[in-house]
């Protein structure tokens, strides 16, 4: 499997990760989208990108049966590790999902996966595998950072730059590791308008029930703003 960007930066920062402040509301995202997805103890959800398994490990909390997918090794050895009754992990490359139906939803959160890509029809693979993996009826939801958001604060000149062809946020900053040992790292993000994710979902068949305007643990039903640091989609594959 090839090397993506993400791996050196997730291979330095391993169980390090779950220490970012951005961590910190799996309890209360999970909630909503339980509620939101309409999803049921015994249920089988995917979690795309699923860094350490944060997320993957509290809808198996909740009764639900789930599979975590991420290009990193060193974040599914952290899963793995970390793995609650219900969840599993695999390494693999989320623009390349084998999965068909076997899913009643399926989840892409905190740009695990997607908005961390290169070109566009790198997303859409990623949206397309999550369109497949999931049952006639299955509900897809996927976050992504905002357009709006990052043009209206655009932070430090000197650490991010904004490449407004592509919509492309490209950051400097430092990361740490287990022992807070720091490290330079580069970030690449991709940031999305509500209309370019409805049409992004739409191109790969499935429906857009909704898009709210979310910022980490703070997941609430709210129409999108320009206020808040990301969109939360949530869509549904039809039955025929």
């Amino acid at each position: 499997m090839p090397e993506h960007w993400f791996e050196p930066l997730a291979d330095h920062m391993g169980a390090a990760y779950l220490r970012y402040s951005f961590t910190k509301g799996t309890e209360q995202e999970v909630t909503a989208l339980i509620a939101a997805l309409g999803l049921e103890e015994g249920m089988r959800v995917l979690d795309v990108g699923c860094g350490p398994g944060r997320h993957a490990n509290e809808f198996a909390r909740r009764g639900m049966t789930v599979h975590g997918v991420d290009i990193s090794r060193r974040f599914i050895d952290v899963a793995n590790r970390n793995a609650v009754d219900g969840a599993t992990f695999q390494r693999a490359d989320a623009r390349n999902l084998m999965f068909d139906g076997e899913f009643d939803a399926a989840i892409s959160l905190c740009q695990g996966a997607f908005g961390l890509l290169g070109p566009d029809e790198e997303n859409q693979a990623v949206i397309a595998g999550m369109a497949r993996a999931v049952r006639p009826g299955g509900r897809v939801a996927l976050s992504a950072f905002s357009a709006y958001f990052r043009v209206k604060y655009p932070g430090s000149v000197e650490e991010t730059e904004f490449d407004a062809s592509f919509g492309v946020s490209h950051e400097y900053t430092e990361i740490r590791d287990e022992e807070g040992t720091s490290a330079p790292a580069e970030l690449w993000t991709t940031c999305f308008t509500p209309r370019e994710l409805r049409l992004l979902l739409s191109s790969q068949g499935l429906h857009v029930d909704d898009i709210w305007s979310v910022e980490p643990g703070a997941y609430l039903p709210a129409v999108p703003t320009i206020e808040t640091p990301e969109f939360l989609v949530l869509g549904t594959k039809p039955l025929n």
